[in-house]
């Protein structure tokens, strides 16, 4: 097969870039990141490439960038990819990691996908493939893990994403001792859609906290925060966005958003203002799942049972919420209180996630 391996350079190798997925992947099954989103990665550090047959049809895509903080993370010089899919041929994925060991060169470890770092999201899948994708999540078809292993990259980071159904009995699955709240000073706070700017710093004070020892994590500073939850505050359903206060300190968190996949699929990524105001318009349809995308207790404070209150008070509103189903973003494998607390609420490993990496070649 002759291919050719191109940057994306102008509007319409964009629109390629951006329709390749569309293409390849289920619409019931794929969800596509916003189109605003990849744009404004294109316009900045970050190169996209496209790979063309003979025909000239896009045939695999990636995405190529660096992050200094990630490499300090890992003690190392990694060359990050993202965004990469492709058709079920090897000389398509060969070309695609050709591209990387190219740029790769100077680095000591090809790392993703990632977009576009691992605590934002990325991944790909290795089992659940005839189950959906939701928002801040992967959906890829099976052969995909086959294809890195196949040429030589290994899984790091293993994991699942889970879901929850909460149409179970009324019996709660959380317990916690009332007479802590006072005793201990605990307030439960809630998200607020006039004041979620200003609650930000709040979030991003305890998420940086919570995560900074997981291998995968880097800190994330109040651009980034503001950039990844930019349009959220207008979808917010303000009782599951919540935190808990000890003697007015804020110690643990969980955010949790309506699950608006079914209206991304359907407008295959393009939340343009006229898809924006439609979501609007139409929010109270998707309140019959949500997506617990992360949660955290900051250090000195774990294991005090605090998330088991915030996920007690979580479960009470899903309820009361009319909500039928919680789907969480990827839980480490040794991460056995978080599977525990989803357990709880009859839930179950949905797609095995993992990323990937290898040295260049």
């Amino acid at each position: 097969m002759t291919l050719d391996v191109a940057r994306v350079t102008d509007r319409a190798g964009l629109r390629a870039f951006l329709d390749l997925p569309l293409r390849l992947h289920p619409a019931d099954r794929f969800v596509p990141l916003d189109d605003a989103v990849v744009t404004r990665w294109w316009r900045g550090p970050v190169q996209l490439y496209v790979v063309r047959d003979a025909t000239g049809a896009v045939v695999g895509r990636t995405c190529l960038h660096t992050d200094a903080k990630f490499d300090a993370k890992l003690g190392r010089r990694n060359r990050l990819f993202g965004l990469t899919e492709f058709v079920d041929d090897d000389a398509v994925a060969a070309a695609l990691f050709g591209l990387m060991d190219e740029h790769g060169r100077n680095a000591d470890a090809l790392f993703g996908p990632v977009a576009l770092l691992p605590n934002q999201t990325g991944g790909v899948i290795t089992s659940g493939f005839g189950e959906r994708g939701f928002v801040d999540s992967a959906w890829n078809p099976e052969y995909y893990p086959a294809a890195y292993e196949r040429h030589g990259f290994t899984r790091r980071f293993e994991a699942d994403t889970w879901l929850c159904d909460l149409r179970g009995p009324e019996s709660e699955p959380f317990s916690f001792d009332d007479t802590r709240i006072a005793a201990e000073g605990l307030a439960v706070r809630y998200g607020s859609r006039r004041r979620f700017a200003e609650q930000l710093p709040i979030l991003r004070e305890m998420l940086n906290a919570s995560f900074a020892q997981l291998g995968y994590y880097t800190e994330i500073s109040a651009e980034e925060l503001a950039a990844q939850t930019d349009g959220l505050a207008y979808l917010l359903d303000e009782k599951l966005l919540l935190w808990l206060e000890k003697e007015g300190r804020p110690v643990a968190f969980i955010v949790t958003v309506p699950d608006v996949s079914e209206f991304l699929m359907r407008v295959r990524g393009r939340l343009g203002l006229l898809n924006q105001l439609r979501l609007l318009a139409t929010r109270g349809r998707y309140r019959r799942e949500a997506v617990l995308i992360i949660k955290g207790t900051v250090p000195g404070e774990q294991g005090k049972g605090y998330l088991s209150l915030l996920s007690r008070e979580l479960y009470r509103n899903l309820r009361a919420g009319g909500y039928q189903a919680l789907r969480s973003t990827y839980v480490e494998r040794d991460n056995q209180g978080s599977q525990a607390q989803y357990r709880r609420m009859n839930g179950r490993p949905l797609h095995g996630y993992t990323f990937y990496e290898r040295g260049p070649r």
